[in-house]
């Protein structure tokens, strides 16, 4: 279980840093070189058409003057213009704004009309094929360089007002003609116009029209990124939300408890098994402070991590939900890319079975090496306690007419057969199992175990109450390793039982095919700080007792692929609970 930090991290700057590179560079660099022939293909080609509009502009405003000029003409000569009027006309025409100079010229290039007189007579265009421009009437233009400023675009072709020759302007200077002078053939027409606001303008337009295009072009490349981003950032949420559900699933099923902290000492995460150790829902401690969740040994290990420690592993007995359980713990910080701690882990595991099977292991080799010991000691026992006998009973046969004489003789028989059978008992508790395993029904051998010690029981006045459930049928086992296992716990249960009682036995079927079997005493119980070692050989509460019975019961049912346990209180009676599998014990054939 995590809380919801993580989704608030998403809007964070290192979220959009490691959103942004999450789109290749490769792909920013392709969308530009895509994007800018495109834009400077369109701009060149506005440019171009702006350029050819303008040219055209002034072809046709130079041709309008042109037919105006003609049509002047044609009314002056209708009035009897000389070149006196018509040089008046063409000043007075060049005073139109944007207008360079009129002139008017033979096809030999001597003007005969200027919109300055001053150059009247002079020489122009000589550079143009002044015969053909004049036996044409199409418009031409050039543009003519101005060191007094912009250039000079003019546009020219024949001049021709009317008709037939212009007759009406008979001497360039203004002279009465004389009477022997031909009518003048066709004139030229040129007409220079200002391009500075022509050019202003189209520079105006052509700056307007980069900066559209860099505008366009940072829109489509903002829209390609942006859709980029988009697909960045959905990518980075798919991704983050399939870390969170994997990081929620494996927080959620860790066999061990772990326990996260942010920077401020709350708790971000707590899985199930934290919650069964601490006793608490994961609910109501997520969000809570770290001081009001944990006990004192882990407000001990997070101070020592706020102290910059790295790492703390260790052992701790940490009371929980009224008992205290043996915990391993792991405790580490948590840092950011820039090593600024932002919380903290803990990690936490039960060691109560570890620890119990630590015991086991170690009450195993223990008893592995008393067997081996008792073997040789029991050989080396039983030759010397034969020929004691022996001499016992030949004192006893001896003297049996002194009573002193042979009691003490019998005493010394009486107790060489009691540590001989010890010493049968450490034999067989030393020498492996030989287990012949075979179907046998479970309840007629308690039965019949039970017969076994009815006598006993009547003598101490202990009634045999038994539950044998008729589910439980045949099981594998060894009939006669079993039996000695329940007559030594009901001779324990008899002993136990000073004042009487009732000795109560069931069997029931349990989880998993496996089988239960329960013998309870009223006796006075076991203390509780003997009860973790009733099953080590030679521990014993009873005066007479060898402290091997039990062991041996414990070492027959783990051969049969069994375990036992007691459960006991002080002066109410113990419990002696035998679980045996349903099927034959793997590794032990019959």
């Amino acid at each position: 279980m995590v809380s919801g930090s993580e989704d608030r991290a998403m809007a964070t700057p290192k979220a959009n840093r490691r959103i942004w590179a999450m789109i290749p560079p490769w792909l920013i660099v392709g969308t530009v070189v895509v994007l800018l022939p495109i834009f400077a293909v369109v701009t060149l080609e506005s440019i171009g058409r702006q350029s050819d509009l303008t040219t055209r502009l002034l072809i046709g405003k130079g041709e309008v003057l042109i037919r105006s000029l003609e049509a002047g003409a044609r009314t002056g000569i209708g009035m009897h213009w000389g070149g006196f009027q018509f040089q008046k006309f063409l000043i007075e025409t060049a005073q139109e704004r944007d207008i360079d100079y009129l002139i008017a010229t033979d096809t030999d290039g001597t003007i005969l009309a200027d919109s300055d007189p001053a150059r009247l007579g002079l020489a122009y265009g000589l550079d143009l094929d002044l015969q053909e421009i004049a036996a044409g009437d199409t418009l031409a233009w050039r543009q003519v360089p101005n060191a007094e400023g912009a250039d000079t675009f003019e546009v020219y072709r024949s001049f021709t007002p009317t008709n037939g020759p212009f007759s009406g302007f008979t001497n360039p200077f203004f002279a009465p003609p004389p009477p022997e002078d031909p009518i003048l053939p066709g004139w030229l027409i040129f007409i220079g116009m200002d391009m500075g606001p022509i050019l202003a303008a189209q520079e105006r337009d052509r700056r307007q029209t980069l900066w559209m295009a860099g505008l366009f072009f940072l829109i489509g490349f903002a829209g390609i990124a942006s859709l980029l981003l988009a697909h960045g950032y959905r990518t980075a949420r798919s991704s983050l939300s399939r870390m969170k559900a994997f990081s929620d699933s494996l927080v959620e099923h860790l066999p061990i408890g772990l326990l996260a902290l942010d920077g401020a000492e709350r708790v971000t995460a707590f899985n199930d098994i934290a919650a069964t150790l601490f006793g608490q829902s994961v609910g109501m401690v997520l969000g809570r402070p770290a001081s009001e969740v944990l006990s004192g040994p882990y407000k001990e290990l997070l101070g020592e991590l706020t102290r910059r420690q790295r790492l703390i592993e260790r052992e701790i007995n940490c009371p929980v939900a009224g008992r205290t359980l043996p915990l391993e713990v792991i405790a580490t910080p948590l840092e950011d890319e820039e090593g600024v701690r932002t919380g903290y882990i803990l990690l936490f595991r039960d060691m109560t079975e570890v620890r119990r099977l630590n015991q086991e292991i170690a009450r195993s080799r223990r008893m592995a090496s008393l067997g081996s010991l008792a073997a040789g000691v029991a050989h080396e026992i039983r030759n010397p306690l034969s020929s004691i006998k022996g001499f016992a009973a030949y004192f006893r046969e001896r003297h049996g007419d002194i009573p002193e004489e042979r009691e003490a003789a019998e005493v010394m028989i009486r107790e060489v057969d009691r540590l001989n059978r010890v010493i049968s008992q450490l034999l067989e508790f030393a020498r492996p199992l030989t287990m012949k395993c075979k179907p046998t029904p479970l309840a007629a051998l308690i039965r019949l175990s039970l017969h076994m010690v009815e006598v006993q029981a009547k003598e101490k006045g202990i009634a045999i109450t038994t539950a044998l459930s008729p589910q439980v049928t045949e099981i594998p086992l060894d009939g006669d390793r079993f039996s000695q296992v329940l007559l030594n716990l009901y001779l324990n249960a008899i002993a136990a039982m000073e004042k009487g009682g009732t000795l109560w036995v069931s069997l029931v079927p349990g989880e998993e095919g496996q089988v239960l079997i329960t013998v309870t005493d009223q006796g006075n119980g076991i203390a509780k700080e003997d009860l973790p070692l009733v099953f080590d050989p030679y521990f014993t509460t009873k005066p007479s007792g060898t402290g091997l019975g039990l062991p041996i019961v414990q070492k027959i049912v783990e051969a049969h692929g069994g375990e036992v346990w007691l459960e006991t209180e002080a002066g109410k009676g113990t419990k002696v609970i035998i679980r045996l599998p349903g099927q034959p014990a793997g590794g032990r054939p019959a």
